[in-house]
């Protein structure tokens, strides 16, 4: 099955400082690649891959589970640590989940990490008849491209497979009961109005997670996406001065 327009992964290779960036369940590469490119142009190490049944057809996606993702996210993580001296995770939904998962197994070995509206919380109450529903029907109808901005789309899936949803629920169980080992640097960006995450998942992430290091900035201007929405450089600058602010100390020492 050929690619979807910008849906193909991007590797950088910059300086000692690696950015890990991943993108959302039913997305692609296509809504973080400005970020990934802003990364890029500050001198970093960068990594955005593609997903395992992402990119081409929802009936793809349907096919794989959680561990197919996480194992694309914790290779390419692996693959930065061997060349860079910090790794820090960038997610935008389902791919700050991973970033958490990730975060929790590898310890100080996640420099920190810059989340934008994360899934921790499955959202509203159709997921709870997940278990028995996916048996029944293949998907239902998906919510792409929530984005404030004029003629924007993010390229994602329009139908939401209900076996990957499945596992991705089983997922959100696991990193919460992992929040409090997380304790990397956190700087949480969320929109207040989200047609896809409600404020529970941040609310569970500032109240379980055990960083010390938390900031959380609000995109009045944005909905989900917001890596493609009004506030993208606000995200994009507050995550350089992120990573900035625990780099220096390391290259004067």
């Amino acid at each position: 099955m050929p690619l979807l327009p910008g849906a193909e992964p991007y590797r950088h290779h910059g300086g000692p400082v690696g950015i890990l960036v991943c993108h959302g369940f039913t997305g692609s590469p296509y809504s973080m690649r400005p970020w990934a490119d802003r990364a890029a142009a500050e001198g970093y190490s960068v990594s955005l891959p593609l997903l395992p049944g992402h990119g081409t057809h929802w009936k793809d996606l349907n096919t794989t589970r959680w561990q197919d993702w996480y194992t694309t996210i914790e290779r390419e993580y692996l693959d930065l640590a061997d060349e860079c001296e910090q790794v820090f995770v960038f997610g935008l939904s389902m791919g700050g989940l991973l970033g958490l998962h990730l975060a929790a197994r590898q310890g100080p070995g996640v420099s920190g990490l810059v989340l934008v509206n994360p899934l921790v919380k499955m959202p509203g109450q159709a997921h709870v008849a997940l278990p028995v529903v996916r048996h029944l029907v293949p998907s239902f109808p998906g919510i792409t491209s929530d984005i404030a901005k004029p003629d924007v789309d993010e390229g994602g899936y329009t139908r939401t497979p209900l076996h990957a949803a499945h596992s991705m629920k089983r997922l959100t169980k696991i990193v919460q009961a992992e929040l409090p080992s997380v304790t990397q640097p956190l700087l949480l960006f969320r929109s207040p109005k989200d047609n896809v995450v409600d404020p529970g998942s941040g609310k569970l992430l500032l109240e379980r997670v055990g960083s010390q290091h938390v900031e959380e900035r609000l995109l009045e201007r944005s909905l989900h996406v917001a890596t493609l929405d009004y506030d993208a450089e606000l995200i994009f600058d507050g995550s350089v001065d992120f990573v900035r602010e625990l780099t220096v100390p390391v290259a004067k020492g």
